[in-house]
C-alpha cells in the first residue's frame, strides 16, 4: 500500500488540491474536473491504438532489423528513417514516448530515438501541409529546412551530454516495461 501511495502521490495530491479548490470555488473546481475529464477522454482514444501498433511492432519487426536500420552502425540511414517515422506519425507527443521505449527494447541508437521524438513534435506531415496552404510554401519549406538540421544537432548534443551509464539505465528501464 505504501508503494502504491508513493507511486501515485502526485496524482493523489492533485485530486486533493482540486477538491479543496472546488470547496472554495465550485465553478473553478468543476471547470478543472471538466478539463481533466476531457483530457482523459482524449488520451483514452489515442493510447489504445498506439499500444496495439506497438505490440505489432514488437512482434513483427525483429530486433536485428531495427539494429541494422536504426542501431549504432546505422549512420545516415538511421537518421533519415527516424525523421520519416517521426514526421509520418499521428497523434499528440505523448504517443511518441511508448514508441521510444519499444525502440530502446529493439536496440535503436539513443540519438535516433531523440531525432524521432524531435521529428514527431516538429515536422509532422499534416502540419507541413497546413503551413503550405495557410502560410505559403516559402515559409513551410524554410521552417522544415531549419527544423531538420536543428533536430539532428540537438539530438547529438543531448546524446553527448547524457552519460553512458544514464543511457544504459534508460535502456534497462525500457526492457522492464
Amino acid at each position: 500500500m505504501k508503494k502504491l501511495l508513493e507511486r501515485y502521490r502526485f496524482f493523489i495530491i492533485t485530486i486533493i488540491a482540486v477538491l479543496i479548490l472546488t470547496a472554495i470555488n465550485a465553478k473553478i473546481g468543476f471547470k478543472a474536473f471538466s478539463i481533466a475529464g476531457y483530457s482523459f477522454k482524449e488520451m483514452s482514444l489515442v493510447i489504445p491504438p498506439v499500444f496495439v501498433l506497438l505490440g505489432l511492432l514488437d512482434i513483427w519487426v525483429p530486433r536485428e532489423t531495427m539494429i541494422k536500420y536504426m542501431g549504432e552502425g546505422s549512420g545516415i540511414k538511421g537518421i533519415i528513417l527516424s525523421i520519416l517515422l517521426g514526421s509520418a506519425a499521428a497523434g499528440p507527443l505523448y504517443g511518441a514516448f511508448p514508441i521510444a521505449a519499444v525502440f530502446m527494447k529493439k536496440g535503436v541508437k539513443f540519438s535516433n530515438i531523440l531525432i524521432f521524438i524531435g521529428a514527431w513534435s516538429t515536422t509532422k506531415i499534416p502540419m507541413f501541409l497546413f503551413e503550405m496552404s495557410s502560410l505559403g510554401s516559402k515559409f513551410a519549406i524554410t521552417r522544415l529546412l531549419i527544423d531538420i538540421p536543428g533536430i539532428i544537432i540537438i539530438a547529438y548534443i543531448l546524446s553527448s551530454m547524457v552519460s553512458k551509464e544514464e543511457v544504459k539505465k534508460l535502456y534497462e528501464n525500457a526492457e522492464n516495461l
